[in-house]
């Protein structure tokens, strides 16, 4: 900015407090106290000669000078993180922050992955969000992370998608179900049953209701529940049938409740998709991460899961 003398700390403290929403969430991700943040966005706003911010009740907003700030000032934070980054790749390091947002399913693979990354780059800081699909496509659409990882990339979005695994969705019931142990089932049968899903908008769901719709059937939703674990529970206890990613099941294992049901349609074939904005440019780190990832892409398989608590499931 010609003639203002403002501080990379002081756009970093503006830049945290609009993303989180406040001083103390700022505070608290760059390891200062609250008055510290208070007094950079102070001198900011000095420097600038207008506000940046305004504070009704809790909630903070931005006024028009800090709007044309933030866009600035979001680029050039991301490109000095870059510049530091390669910096530390010439020196033979690889240092900084990985983030990485992943919708819950993929909990139970990614870190398969990210243990074995940690271990040969140790100055990596990773940071990974588990959200669900709604939360995920609002920080992709801020560009608030590295690399995203979904099941149903979004259309008519500028991105980058790449498939890493399969990730099948196999119909699951109680294993004292009539249909249970039974062969080849006409997907027609479905029909009369009462399902348990995931919240509207998740990428099972969505894959779910497009198999129903397409074969001309009705999806009978009895009760929705945020977390697969919920789900599998639900079934266990008589409430419904479901669909879930096979890798959900394979990590939540335990004591035989659970029968995968022998479908025709079934499984819905899908992957899990490596997902980033259209031309971004990766930091060092991400971008190691993303070769490292390419080159172990078997970590990813799922494994079973030995002594974890809950239902587990059957076939056949």
């Amino acid at each position: 900015m010609p003639g203002m003398r403002v501080t990379l700390g002081q756009l970093r403290a503006f830049e945290a407090v609009v993303r989180l929403g406040s001083f103390s969430g700022a505070a608290k991700e760059l390891f200062v106290t609250q008055p510290a943040i208070s007094k950079k966005i102070r001198m900011l706003q000095e420097e600038v000669g207008l506000p940046l911010l305004e504070q009704v009740g809790k909630q903070i907003y931005l006024t028009q000078a800090g709007r044309e700030l933030l866009a600035v000032c979001a680029d050039w934070l991301e490109t000095w993180a870059r510049f530091e980054q390669q910096i530390a790749d010439f020196k033979g390091l690889k240092q900084g922050r990985l983030r990485i947002a992943v919708v819950t399913t993929s909990k139970y693979f990614m870190p398969r992955v990210l243990g074995p990354f940690c271990a040969r780059y140790p100055g990596v800081d990773v940071a990974m969000e588990v959200v669900n699909r709604d939360r995920l496509l609002e920080r992709l659409s801020r560009n608030e992370d590295d690399l995203y990882v979904m099941g149903v990339p979004p259309e008519d979005w500028e991105i980058e998608s790449e498939p890493l695994i399969e990730n099948p969705l196999v119909v699951i019931a109680p294993a004292s179900h009539p249909m249970s142990g039974r062969r080849d089932i006409p997907f027609s049968e479905l029909a009369g049953e009462v399902f348990i899903m995931r919240e509207q908008g998740s990428g099972t769901r969505i894959a779910v209701e497009r198999a129903f719709r397409e074969r001309g059937m009705p999806l009978r939703v009895k009760m929705e529940l945020g977390s697969n674990e919920a789900i599998k529970q639900a079934v266990a206890g008589g409430l419904g049938l479901s669909v879930l990613s096979r890798s959900s099941l394979v990590a939540l294992g335990g004591g035989g409740a659970l029968s995968e049901l022998d479908v025709r349609g079934f499984p819905i074939r899908r992957h899990w998709y490596l997902v980033r904005p259209r031309g971004k440019q990766l930091s060092v780190v991400a971008q190691a991460f993303l070769e490292f990832l390419q080159e172990h892409l078997s970590l990813l398989q799922p494994e079973p899961a030995g002594g974890t608590e809950g239902p587990a499931v059957r076939t056949g």
